[in-house]
C-alpha cells in the first residue's frame, strides 16, 4: 500500500515539474488572447498630452482658465451625442423589464428562467425571459399591467397612458474612490486619527456598494422651464417621442440619469457578450471626464479654440461650423434654430460630430473653479458624488461644448460651465466614453459608424 502511495506522489511531482516551464517564470498557461473589438458607433481617440484650459477671452470673467499640461490616456467615445431614439431604447427596456417582472409573479413558467435547461443549473433568483413577447392587451396581463398606467382620475379623455413616474431603473454600483481611503477612524475608534491605516479586510466591504434608483424618463417640460416667455409647446408635446426627431440629441436628461444610462448599456453589453459568445466583459461605457472631453474635443490641435481647428466660426465659404447662437441673437443663421439632427455639421480629425454647438453635454466631473489646480496632470478627473439632502453647490457638474442657444465663446473647446446633477434642461445632452484596453487586431480599426444616413 505505502508503495502504491509513493508511486502515485512521484507521478504527482513529475507532473508538476513539467508544467512549470523549466524553472522559468513563464506566467500562467492556457491565457486565450484578447483583442478589444472597435465599439459600434464609437470613434477613437488617441494617447496624448495638451494645454488644458487655454482660451482667448474670458467672456464672463470667471477666471475658471488655469492653462495646465495634462496627459490623456486612449478612450472610445461616440461619434455624435446621444439620441432620441437611442435613449428610447433605454426607456422600453425598464419599462419591459418592469413589466415582465410583474407578469413573473403570476405567469412564472412565461416570464421567468428558473433553471438552465444544458446544465441544470438552478437561478435564483431567476432571470427574466426576454424571449416572451408581451401580449399589453391580452386580458390576463392587462389586469396586471394596469398598475404602470395613469390611474383612472389622471387620464384625460379616458386614454390609458403609461405613467412615467414608475419607470425606475435600480442599480448597483461600487465607490472605488471611498474604499481605497485609510480608515481615519481604525474600526470606529476616532481618537486614532490620521495615523489609522486601511482596514485590510477588517470591515465588510459591502458598505461601499451604492444602490440607486433612477427614474429614467426625460422630462419633457423642461422647454417650458427654460423659456418661461416663450412658445415652445410643439417641442415639449413632441420632441422625444416623435419619429420626426429620432435622430436628434435626447434632452431633458439629468447627470444622474446619464449616468445609470451608461450603466444600462454596459449591462446590455456584457450580458449579450456573456450568454452569445462565453467571452469576458469588455464593455464599461461612462460619462467622458472634463478633461477627455476637452481632448476628444480638440480633435488634435492643440492651441487653436475650435474643434476644427481654426479660429473662427465659419468656413472658407463663409457658411457657419457648428449650431449655436451667432451675432445678436440670430439663431437660424447657422441652419437651425433649436437642437438639429446630429452630425449635420462636418466632424473634427477625430471622427467626433458636434463637439462644439447643438447641444452642450454632461461630463463625469464635479464643478469648482479652482479644480485645474489640485487635479493630477495624468487623466485629472475631480469626482464628488453628493446625496440629495447636500447644498446645491455640492451637486455641480461640468457641461461642456455650448449649445444652440449659445453664443460663440462657450463653442471653444477650453469653455466651461456647469448645471446641477439633479437638473435637466432643454440644451443639455451627452455622449458616453469607453476606455481602451491597449490591444486590438488592427492598429488603424475602421469605424462602426451608425450616423444617420441623410
Amino acid at each position: 500500500m505505502k508503495n502504491i502511495l509513493w508511486y502515485f506522489l512521484i507521478i504527482l511531482v513529475l507532473g508538476a515539474c513539467s508544467n512549470a516551464g523549466n524553472g522559468e517564470l513563464v506566467g500562467v498557461e492556457n491565457r486565450r488572447p484578447y483583442y478589444q473589438p472597435m465599439p459600434y458607433g464609437m470613434a477613437y481617440v488617441p494617447l496624448g498630452s495638451y494645454t488644458m484650459g487655454v482660451a482667448n477671452q474670458d467672456v464672463p470673467y470667471a477666471l475658471v482658465h488655469q492653462p495646465k499640461t495634462v496627459t490623456i490616456t486612449p478612450f472610445f467615445m461616440d461619434e455624435t451625442e446621444i439620441t432620441n431614439n437611442e435613449y428610447r431604447q433605454f426607456v422600453y427596456w425598464v419599462r419591459d423589464s418592469i413589466a415582465r417582472y410583474l407578469l413573473g409573479e403570476i405567469m412564472p413558467e412565461d416570464f421567468l428562467i428558473e433553471e438552465n435547461r444544458r446544465t441544470g443549473e438552478i437561478y435564483d433568483p431567476p432571470y427574466l425571459n426576454w424571449n416572451k413577447r408581451i401580449d399589453w392587451l391580452g386580458e390576463e396581463e392587462r389586469e396586471v399591467l394596469e398598475e404602470l398606467f395613469l390611474p383612472e382620475h389622471e387620464r384625460y379623455f379616458r386614454r390609458r397612458e403609461l405613467d412615467t413616474r414608475k419607470l425606475n431603473y435600480e442599480y448597483y454600483w461600487v465607490d472605488l474612490k471611498q474604499a481605497s481611503r485609510k480608515d481615519f477612524t481604525q474600526n470606529g475608534n476616532p481618537e486614532a486619527g490620521a495615523l489609522a491605516n486601511r482596514p485590510l479586510g477588517l470591515q465588510d466591504r459591502s458598505v461601499y456598494v451604492r444602490k440607486e434608483i433612477i427614474n429614467v424618463y426625460p422630462d419633457t417640460l423642461c422647454w417650458l422651464f427654460d423659456f418661461t416667455y416663450s412658445y415652445n409647446e410643439p417641442m415639449t408635446q413632441k420632441y422625444f417621442w416623435h419619429p420626426a426627431y429620432d435622430h436628434y440629441p435626447v434632452v431633458g436628461v439629468n447627470w444622474e440619469q446619464a449616468k445609470a444610462f451608461c450603466v444600462w448599456r454596459t449591462q446590455l453589453k456584457n450580458t449579450y457578450v456573456a450568454s452569445k459568445k462565453g467571452e469576458p466583459q469588455i464593455a464599461d461605457y461612462r460619462l467622458p471626464t472634463e478633461s477627455e472631453w476637452e481632448w476628444a474635443s480638440r480633435g488634435g490641435h492643440d492651441l487653436n479654440p475650435y474643434p476644427w481647428g481654426g479660429p473662427y466660426t465659419r468656413n472658407d465659404k463663409g457658411c457657419f461650423l457648428g449650431n449655436y447662437k451667432p451675432l445678436k441673437g440670430n439663431y437660424s443663421d447657422d441652419g437651425g434654430a433649436t437642437p438639429i439632427i446630429v452630425a449635420h455639421y462636418p466632424p473634427n480629425d477625430w471622427g467626433l460630430y458636434d463637439m462644439a454647438g447643438n447641444v452642450a453635454e454632461w461630463t463625469a466631473d464635479a464643478f469648482d473653479e479652482s479644480s485645474y489646480n489640485f487635479t493630477w496632470d495624468l487623466n485629472p478627473y475631480y469626482e464628488y458624488n453628493a446625496d440629495d439632502n447636500e447644498s446645491p453647490v455640492m451637486k455641480r457638474k461640468v457641461v461642456r461644448g455650448g449649445s444652440w442657444k449659445d453664443v460663440g465663446y462657450y463653442m471653444q473647446t477650453a469653455s466651461r460651465s456647469y448645471e446641477y446633477q439633479d437638473t435637466a434642461k432643454s440644451y443639455i445632452g451627452f455622449r458616453c466614453v469607453q476606455p481602451y484596453l491597449g490591444r486590438q487586431k488592427d492598429d488603424n480599426p475602421a469605424k462602426a459608424s451608425h450616423i444617420y444616413q441623410k
